[in-house]
Protein backbone atom coordinates (compact mmCIF):
# COMPACT_ATOMS: atom_id res chain seq x y z
CA UNK A 1 0.00 0.00 0.00
CA UNK A 2 0.91 3.52 -0.61
CA UNK A 3 1.89 5.98 2.20
CA UNK A 4 -1.62 7.57 1.86
CA UNK A 5 -3.45 3.94 2.78
CA UNK A 6 -6.12 4.11 -0.05
CA UNK A 7 -3.68 3.14 -3.39
CA UNK A 8 -2.04 -0.17 -4.27
CA UNK A 9 1.37 -0.21 -6.02
CA UNK A 10 2.17 -3.35 -7.92
CA UNK A 11 5.67 -3.80 -9.59
CA UNK A 12 6.98 -6.67 -11.80
CA UNK A 13 9.60 -5.62 -14.26
CA UNK A 14 8.55 -2.77 -16.76
CA UNK A 15 4.83 -3.57 -15.41
CA UNK A 16 4.38 -0.90 -12.74
CA UNK A 17 0.75 -0.33 -11.28
CA UNK A 18 -0.98 2.48 -9.14
CA UNK A 19 -4.28 0.69 -8.29
CA UNK A 20 -7.27 2.66 -6.43
CA UNK A 21 -11.01 1.61 -5.43
CA UNK A 22 -14.01 2.90 -4.00
CA UNK A 23 -16.97 0.64 -2.01
CA UNK A 24 -16.91 -1.05 1.14
CA UNK A 25 -13.61 -2.37 3.03
CA UNK A 26 -14.55 -5.34 2.07
CA UNK A 27 -15.13 -4.66 -1.56
CA UNK A 28 -11.96 -2.62 -1.31
CA UNK A 29 -10.08 -5.31 0.57
CA UNK A 30 -11.54 -8.02 -1.84
CA UNK A 31 -10.34 -6.15 -5.23
CA UNK A 32 -6.71 -5.45 -4.17
CA UNK A 33 -6.19 -9.25 -3.08
CA UNK A 34 -7.41 -9.87 -6.87
CA UNK A 35 -5.48 -7.49 -8.36
CA UNK A 36 -2.54 -8.70 -6.21
CA UNK A 37 -3.35 -12.60 -7.30
CA UNK A 38 -3.93 -11.77 -11.12
CA UNK A 39 -0.96 -9.76 -10.94
CA UNK A 40 1.60 -12.03 -9.99
CA UNK A 41 1.36 -14.43 -13.31
CA UNK A 42 0.70 -11.20 -15.83
CA UNK A 43 3.96 -10.72 -16.85
CA UNK A 44 5.06 -14.22 -17.07
CA UNK A 45 2.50 -14.84 -19.56
CA UNK A 46 2.91 -11.85 -21.62
CA UNK A 47 7.03 -13.00 -22.19
CA UNK A 48 5.25 -16.49 -23.11
CA UNK A 49 3.88 -15.32 -26.09
CA UNK A 50 6.36 -12.41 -26.82
CA UNK A 51 7.49 -13.03 -30.24
CA UNK A 52 4.04 -13.79 -31.31
CA UNK A 53 2.89 -10.43 -29.91
CA UNK A 54 5.52 -8.60 -31.73
CA UNK A 55 4.36 -9.56 -35.15
CA UNK A 56 1.83 -7.91 -37.34
CA UNK A 57 -1.37 -8.23 -35.86
CA UNK A 58 -3.98 -10.86 -37.06
CA UNK A 59 -2.23 -13.97 -34.85
CA UNK A 60 -3.99 -15.69 -32.09
CA UNK A 61 -2.69 -15.14 -28.43
CA UNK A 62 -3.89 -17.51 -25.73
CA UNK A 63 -3.54 -14.92 -22.43
CA UNK A 64 -6.35 -12.90 -21.40
CA UNK A 65 -4.10 -10.20 -21.88
CA UNK A 66 -2.75 -11.05 -25.31
CA UNK A 67 -6.01 -11.70 -26.55
CA UNK A 68 -7.03 -8.15 -25.20
CA UNK A 69 -3.97 -6.65 -27.57
CA UNK A 70 -4.67 -8.80 -30.59
CA UNK A 71 -8.18 -7.21 -30.31
CA UNK A 72 -7.66 -3.69 -29.73
CA UNK A 73 -4.83 -3.29 -32.67
CA UNK A 74 -7.05 -5.93 -35.01
CA UNK A 75 -9.42 -3.28 -36.46
CA UNK A 76 -6.13 -1.53 -38.05
CA UNK A 77 -4.30 -4.44 -39.33
CA UNK A 78 -5.70 -3.81 -42.98
CA UNK A 79 -4.73 -0.76 -43.34
CA UNK A 80 -1.90 0.26 -40.48
CA UNK A 81 1.25 -0.87 -39.23
CA UNK A 82 1.06 -2.05 -35.76
CA UNK A 83 1.40 -5.53 -33.67
CA UNK A 84 -0.23 -6.08 -29.93
CA UNK A 85 2.19 -4.79 -28.42
CA UNK A 86 0.82 -1.04 -29.02
CA UNK A 87 -1.69 -2.25 -26.70
CA UNK A 88 0.27 -3.71 -24.07
CA UNK A 89 0.29 -0.91 -21.56
CA UNK A 90 -3.66 -0.89 -21.73
CA UNK A 91 -4.46 -4.40 -22.03
CA UNK A 92 -2.46 -5.31 -18.92
CA UNK A 93 -4.43 -2.35 -16.90
CA UNK A 94 -7.85 -3.80 -18.10
CA UNK A 95 -6.85 -7.64 -17.53
CA UNK A 96 -6.18 -6.14 -13.59
CA UNK A 97 -9.44 -4.41 -13.67
CA UNK A 98 -11.37 -6.68 -14.80
CA UNK A 99 -10.17 -9.56 -11.97
CA UNK A 100 -11.12 -6.54 -9.60
CA UNK A 101 -14.47 -5.79 -10.31
CA UNK A 102 -15.29 -10.10 -10.54
CA UNK A 103 -15.35 -10.40 -7.10
CA UNK A 104 -16.04 -6.81 -6.08
CA UNK A 105 -19.04 -4.46 -6.10
CA UNK A 106 -16.89 -1.03 -6.46
CA UNK A 107 -18.76 1.77 -7.16
CA UNK A 108 -14.81 3.50 -8.60
CA UNK A 109 -12.16 1.82 -9.87
CA UNK A 110 -8.88 2.18 -11.70
CA UNK A 111 -5.84 0.74 -13.29
CA UNK A 112 -2.81 2.83 -13.61
CA UNK A 113 -0.44 1.38 -15.70
CA UNK A 114 2.40 4.41 -16.33
CA UNK A 115 -0.29 6.96 -17.40
CA UNK A 116 -2.41 4.26 -19.42
CA UNK A 117 -5.60 3.88 -17.37
CA UNK A 118 -8.15 0.99 -16.95
CA UNK A 119 -11.13 2.78 -15.54
CA UNK A 120 -14.67 1.30 -13.65
CA UNK A 121 -17.03 4.55 -12.61
CA UNK A 122 -20.73 3.46 -11.16
CA UNK A 123 -23.88 5.46 -10.01
CA UNK A 124 -22.82 9.01 -9.42
CA UNK A 125 -18.60 8.67 -9.31
CA UNK A 126 -16.32 10.09 -11.22
CA UNK A 127 -13.00 10.46 -12.59
CA UNK A 128 -10.46 13.61 -13.28
CA UNK A 129 -7.74 13.06 -15.09
CA UNK A 130 -5.00 15.74 -16.31
CA UNK A 131 -4.41 16.21 -20.16
CA UNK A 132 -0.88 15.96 -20.42
CA UNK A 133 1.28 18.71 -23.11
CA UNK A 134 4.68 17.49 -22.34
CA UNK A 135 5.49 14.46 -19.93
CA UNK A 136 9.41 15.55 -19.50
CA UNK A 137 7.62 18.66 -17.67
CA UNK A 138 4.41 16.92 -16.63
CA UNK A 139 2.92 20.04 -18.05
CA UNK A 140 -0.53 19.80 -18.86
CA UNK A 141 -3.15 21.34 -21.01
CA UNK A 142 -5.97 20.84 -19.34
CA UNK A 143 -7.93 18.15 -17.35
CA UNK A 144 -11.50 16.64 -17.98
CA UNK A 145 -13.83 15.04 -15.39
CA UNK A 146 -15.19 11.37 -16.31
CA UNK A 147 -18.32 10.20 -15.41
CA UNK A 148 -20.45 6.61 -15.47
CA UNK A 149 -22.07 8.10 -18.39
CA UNK A 150 -19.60 9.04 -20.82
CA UNK A 151 -18.71 5.03 -21.58
CA UNK A 152 -15.07 5.68 -21.25
CA UNK A 153 -13.27 3.01 -19.25
CA UNK A 154 -9.98 3.30 -20.84
CA UNK A 155 -7.98 6.54 -21.08
CA UNK A 156 -4.00 6.21 -22.74
CA UNK A 157 -1.45 8.68 -23.58
CA UNK A 158 1.35 8.06 -26.44
CA UNK A 159 4.01 10.67 -27.92
CA UNK A 160 8.22 10.96 -29.16
CA UNK A 161 8.78 11.37 -25.42
CA UNK A 162 6.72 8.21 -23.99
CA UNK A 163 8.06 5.17 -22.85
CA UNK A 164 7.92 3.49 -26.20
CA UNK A 165 9.24 4.57 -29.71
CA UNK A 166 7.01 6.68 -31.87
CA UNK A 167 7.16 7.73 -36.17
CA UNK A 168 5.51 10.96 -35.06
CA UNK A 169 6.50 14.20 -33.54
CA UNK A 170 3.66 14.52 -30.82
CA UNK A 171 5.02 15.33 -27.82
CA UNK A 172 1.86 13.91 -26.28
CA UNK A 173 -1.44 12.22 -27.82
CA UNK A 174 -4.20 11.33 -24.93
CA UNK A 175 -6.93 9.28 -25.88
CA UNK A 176 -10.63 8.28 -24.39
CA UNK A 177 -11.94 5.18 -25.70
CA UNK A 178 -14.56 1.91 -24.22
CA UNK A 179 -11.49 0.47 -22.79
CA UNK A 180 -7.38 0.63 -22.18
CA UNK A 181 -6.23 -1.39 -24.47
CA UNK A 182 -8.72 0.44 -27.23
CA UNK A 183 -7.16 3.68 -25.91
CA UNK A 184 -3.53 2.30 -25.85
CA UNK A 185 -3.75 1.29 -29.88
CA UNK A 186 -5.46 4.41 -31.19
CA UNK A 187 -3.11 6.54 -29.32
CA UNK A 188 -0.31 4.95 -30.73
CA UNK A 189 -1.42 5.47 -34.37
CA UNK A 190 -2.26 9.00 -33.85
CA UNK A 191 0.39 9.83 -32.37
CA UNK A 192 2.08 8.88 -35.31
CA UNK A 193 0.15 10.59 -38.08
CA UNK A 194 1.52 13.39 -36.14
CA UNK A 195 4.15 14.47 -38.33
CA UNK A 196 6.36 16.39 -41.09
CA UNK A 197 7.88 13.55 -43.36
CA UNK A 198 11.17 14.63 -44.60
CA UNK A 199 11.11 17.98 -42.74
CA UNK A 200 14.59 18.92 -42.13
CA UNK A 201 14.52 19.24 -38.35
CA UNK A 202 13.21 15.81 -37.12
CA UNK A 203 15.95 13.62 -36.42
CA UNK A 204 15.15 9.20 -36.88
CA UNK A 205 16.51 6.29 -36.23
CA UNK A 206 16.15 2.57 -37.29
CA UNK A 207 14.09 1.41 -33.70
CA UNK A 208 16.14 -1.64 -34.08
CA UNK A 209 19.12 -0.20 -33.83
CA UNK A 210 18.03 1.14 -30.51
CA UNK A 211 16.48 -1.61 -29.26
CA UNK A 212 17.38 -4.85 -30.76
CA UNK A 213 13.96 -6.97 -31.35
CA UNK A 214 11.63 -4.00 -31.23
CA UNK A 215 8.63 -4.63 -32.84
CA UNK A 216 9.07 -1.94 -35.04
CA UNK A 217 11.90 -3.43 -36.51
CA UNK A 218 14.18 -1.11 -38.78
CA UNK A 219 11.30 1.04 -39.11
CA UNK A 220 12.34 4.91 -38.50
CA UNK A 221 11.21 6.03 -35.12
CA UNK A 222 12.18 9.65 -33.99
CA UNK A 223 14.33 10.68 -31.93
CA UNK A 224 14.88 14.57 -31.74
CA UNK A 225 12.86 17.64 -33.08
CA UNK A 226 14.36 21.09 -34.23
CA UNK A 227 13.03 24.09 -34.45
CA UNK A 228 9.51 23.88 -35.63
CA UNK A 229 7.53 27.21 -37.65
CA UNK A 230 3.97 27.45 -36.65
CA UNK A 231 2.45 26.42 -40.03
CA UNK A 232 4.51 22.94 -39.50
CA UNK A 233 3.26 22.69 -36.00
CA UNK A 234 -0.33 23.55 -37.82
CA UNK A 235 0.28 20.91 -40.58
CA UNK A 236 1.65 17.97 -38.49
CA UNK A 237 -1.09 18.61 -35.90
CA UNK A 238 -3.81 18.94 -38.67
CA UNK A 239 -2.65 15.33 -40.19
CA UNK A 240 -3.24 13.35 -36.40
CA UNK A 241 -6.11 15.17 -36.30
CA UNK A 242 -7.56 13.82 -39.62
CA UNK A 243 -7.07 10.49 -38.42
CA UNK A 244 -8.58 11.00 -35.10
CA UNK A 245 -11.38 12.04 -36.72
CA UNK A 246 -11.39 8.83 -38.54
CA UNK A 247 -11.23 6.61 -35.55
CA UNK A 248 -14.19 8.92 -33.99
CA UNK A 249 -16.58 8.16 -36.70
CA UNK A 250 -15.88 4.81 -37.37
CA UNK A 251 -16.52 4.24 -32.72
CA UNK A 252 -12.93 3.06 -31.85
CA UNK A 253 -12.41 5.74 -30.05
CA UNK A 254 -14.54 8.56 -27.60
CA UNK A 255 -12.19 11.48 -27.85
CA UNK A 256 -8.41 12.51 -28.17
CA UNK A 257 -6.57 15.94 -26.83
CA UNK A 258 -3.30 15.89 -29.69
CA UNK A 259 -0.36 18.28 -28.02
CA UNK A 260 2.57 19.41 -30.34
CA UNK A 261 5.02 22.71 -29.30
CA UNK A 262 2.85 24.85 -27.67
CA UNK A 263 -0.57 24.00 -29.89
CA UNK A 264 -3.24 21.63 -28.90
CA UNK A 265 -6.00 19.99 -31.39
CA UNK A 266 -9.02 18.11 -29.21
CA UNK A 267 -11.56 16.18 -30.58
CA UNK A 268 -14.40 14.38 -29.40
CA UNK A 269 -16.90 14.02 -26.69
CA UNK A 270 -18.45 17.34 -24.91
CA UNK A 271 -16.20 17.14 -22.00
CA UNK A 272 -13.00 17.85 -23.86
CA UNK A 273 -14.40 20.30 -26.12
CA UNK A 274 -13.90 23.00 -23.17
CA UNK A 275 -11.02 21.27 -21.67
CA UNK A 276 -8.20 24.30 -21.49
CA UNK A 277 -7.69 25.99 -18.40
CA UNK A 278 -5.41 29.03 -17.94
CA UNK A 279 -1.94 28.53 -16.63
CA UNK A 280 -2.52 28.85 -13.31
CA UNK A 281 -5.19 27.04 -13.16
CA UNK A 282 -3.53 23.87 -13.94
CA UNK A 283 -2.39 21.12 -11.97
CA UNK A 284 -0.80 18.05 -12.37
CA UNK A 285 -1.34 14.87 -10.33
CA UNK A 286 1.28 12.03 -10.49
CA UNK A 287 -0.88 9.38 -11.14
CA UNK A 288 -4.22 11.27 -11.67
CA UNK A 289 -6.08 10.60 -8.46
CA UNK A 290 -9.10 11.43 -8.90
Amino acid sequence: MLPDGRRLHLQDGPIDLIIGADGSRNAIAAAYDAATARFATLLDELCAELPLLRQPTGTDAQSETGRRMVAATFPYAANEFITPMAAVAGAGADTILAAMLKVAPLTRAYVNNGGDIALHLAGDASYRIGMIADPRTASLCGNITLRAGDGIHGIATSGRHGRSFSLGIANAVTVLAADAAAADAAATLIANRVDLPGHPAITRIPADTLQPGSDLGGRLVTRAVGPLSRDDVQRALASGARFADRLLQDGHILGAALHLADETRMLGVAPINALSLPPEQKEWRSHAAG
